[in-house]
């Protein structure tokens, strides 16, 4: 259980900084992922991990999707090792957001030589 008072993004960026530190880009998603829930659990952050979220479609379920994290419940965290990021990702996690009724992602791309450079912060407004 986390502190009162803790900033989980800031949390999560410092898991994905480490990770990335140590195993640099290049690695497909998979790898990234569980090196992250394995940091998570070094760092006693709560997360689930390929959570299933229903997805509905005027107020009917019409299938379901995955995140590949929610953490605390109320962060959704998407990875990606992708050349670049583009808005089709930013609007696949701003999906996420709404079907999660959530308000705050990290969309997070590992193949980048500087992770700084990889991470977007996203508000459903």
């Amino acid at each position: 259980m986390r502190e009162e008072g803790r900033d989980l993004t800031r949390e999560v960026i410092g898991v994905a900084i480490e990770v990335h530190r140590i195993l640099g880009p290049g690695f497909l998603e998979s790898v990234y992922e569980g090196a992250m829930a394995h940091e998570f659990k070094l760092r006693g952050i709560s997360f689930e991990r390929q959570k299933e979220i229903a997805v509905t479609y005027k107020g009917h379920p019409v299938g379901e999707s995955r995140l590949d994290f929610l953490g605390e419940k109320t962060l959704v965290v998407e990875l990606k090792a992708v050349a670049s990021l583009t808005p089709l990702h930013e609007a696949q996690v701003l999906s996420y957001l709404k079907a999660t009724n959530c308000s705050l992602a990290l969309l997070i791309n590992f193949n980048v030589p500087l992770l700084k450079n990889g991470v977007r912060r996203i508000i459903r407004t």
